[in-house]
């Protein structure tokens, strides 16, 4: 024993050496590791002088050198679009803001604007404040903020138009906005790998947030992001991008707040973990499309706070042909929210629909209101232009196309009643009133009035629901459940309002195991 104790003291010691050695270094690295100040570089703080040269004079330095940190330090920096390089990062410090400039022509697109084989290449736009293409090894972080103040530079863009100094083509008369490829985003990150952004407060762009397309290694993380300056303002996108980490993020956002995209056929979005986060949206929480035509698989989302938010806490959505599958989320706890789940297939275009397969939905409480939950919005999403009770989830594919294997379990969801049949009214036997929409852009208003309060189900094969809440705050003459269509339906622990009858409704279906009383349940021949 005595001869072990200094031996094992002299192996602890030189571990401990080298573990310190190697704390020597990488703290040496850090230190040694050139900084490049902007105001180095001409870069002004007063708000008003347009940056835009001097700061990517900062970055092309930092590139040249092999990597380095520019730093922007405590001031108001005006800037049109820069473009990031590999090996380099940008620090704001406390204090210092991003600001994007209010003058159009002070954005450009990128050189390399995407792959030439998506059918929707000029859906977007491609210009931004923050530029990234092939850029590997890339960081935005700090304390500091990204201001688009994109609600004067979309005025100004308007302005232009109506004054025929630069006309959109596609300019909507009907919602008197120019079209979306004439806005900038705030960053537009195509094909880049390893990219880390932390810490910053960014948003108040004119149309995109964070854009990121076809990138890899991904982390978003600790981001507050406000962006409901204007239209379209979703808060982060991401198209056909791996292995992607989105978590503690706070997102406020006057459309979609976090939205997988998929533009390229061949391509997806796989290996994406979104936890943490908390999103108020006056469209979707999260949400999988609408441009859907590569794939999305591999997706975790968990703990996430919703709030005030006007369309679905989770949308899933294939309607260009995208493969969905592999799909888990679980701790979704939503407040004043519109919908709960959307889950559906379409076929806007191409000769075969995509598919949607392997999904769990867990752990889920959401509380529908009977108003629009965000009232509070300057900038709020379209109303439904048509009279309507409350909707309910809805998992609907197409004749043909049905989605397959969802599991939902311990759900709670409560629902605000008041429906009346002089509002609207679908009869039970007349199920097939409810139209396919085949090629309908999807939302969960999509179909019009539904026959059920709590979930509309049909063209669906292999769902199960288990541990299962739904209530209601006021009465609805509406069946709870509905499904039309569906094959191999598993129910077990179902809890109802007790002083309703006939709360399920079966159309088509076949190989069912309900654990529910016969009162309960009322099949359409």
């Amino acid at each position: 024993m005595l001869k072990i104790i200094p031996k094992l003291f002299f192996t602890v010691l030189l571990v401990s050496v080298l573990l310190l050695g190697l704390k020597a270094q990488a703290q040496e690295k850090v230190k040694t590791q050139k900084e490049f100040l902007i105001t180095n570089y001409g870069a002004k703080a007063d708000g008003k002088t347009l940056n835009t040269i001097a700061i990517q004079k900062a970055i092309d330095a930092a590139f040249k050198n092999k990597g380095g940190s520019v730093v922007f330090p405590k001031g108001e920096f005006l800037s049109g679009s820069i473009q990031m390089k590999s090996n380099v990062s940008l620090r704001l410090e406390e204090g210092a803001v991003l600001l994007g400039s209010t003058n159009p022509k002070d954005y450009y697109k990128m050189d390399f604007p995407g792959r030439p084989d998506s059918p929707k290449k000029d859906d977007n736009s491609q210009m931004a404040l923050l530029l990234a293409h092939k850029a590997t090894n890339i960081k935005l972080y700090g304390k500091g903020k990204i201001d688009g103040q994109g609600l004067q530079l979309a005025l100004n863009i308007d302005s232009l138009h109506h004054a025929g100094i630069v006309v959109d083509p596609n300019y909507s008369s009907r919602r008197n906005r120019p079209n979306e490829t004439m806005r900038p985003k705030l960053f537009r990150f195509s094909q880049c790998d390893n990219v880390a952004i932390e810490g910053l407060q960014v948003g108040a762009a004119s149309c995109w947030g964070l854009s990121f397309e076809l990138c890899s290694n991904l982390s978003l993380d600790g981001l507050k992001v406000v962006n409901r300056s204007y239209w379209n303002n979703d808060g982060i996108d991401i198209t056909d991008c791996k292995n992607v980490k989105v978590t503690n993020c706070d997102l406020d956002t006057a459309d979609d707040g976090i939205c997988l995209k998929s533009y390229y056929p061949g391509y997806a979005n796989d290996g994406i973990y979104i936890a943490n986060c908390t999103i108020k949206s006056s469209a979707s929480a999260i949400k999988f499309g609408t441009a859907s035509y590569g794939g999305f698989k591999n997706v975790v989302i968990k703990d996430i706070e919703v709030y005030d938010t006007f369309r679905s806490a989770i949308a899933i959505e294939s309607v260009d042909g995208a493969a969905i599958e592999n799909i888990a989320v679980s701790n979704i706890n939503a407040v004043n929210t519109g919908n709960a789940i959307f889950i559906r297939i379409g076929q806007r275009s191409g000769d075969k629909a995509g598919s949607i397969k392997n999904v769990s939905i867990k752990n889920i409480k959401v509380q529908v209101p009977f108003g629009r939950p965000d009232i509070n919005y300057d900038l709020r999403g379209p109303e439904v232009d048509f009279f309507h009770n409350p909707f309910p989830s809805s998992i609907v594919g197409i004749p043909g196309y049905q989605i397959e294997n969802v599991s939902l379990e311990n759900i709670t969801i409560s629902y605000p009643g008041r429906a009346t049949k002089g509002m609207a009214y679908v009869a039970l036997n007349r199920l097939d009133q409810v139209p396919e929409v085949i090629k309908e852009y999807p939302e969960f208003s999509m179909f019009g009035e539904l026959p059920a309060w709590a979930f509309y189900v049909r063209h669906v094969k292999g769902i199960s629901f288990k541990n299962i809440k739904v209530t209601l705050d006021n009465t609805d003459f509406r069946p709870a459940f509905v499904f039309d269509d569906v094959q191999n339906l598993n129910m077990e622990q179902i809890d109802l309002p007790e002083d309703k009858k006939e709360q399920l409704v079966l159309k088509n279906v076949s190989e069912s195991k309900i654990d529910l009383k016969e009162t309960n349940i009322k099949t359409i021949p």
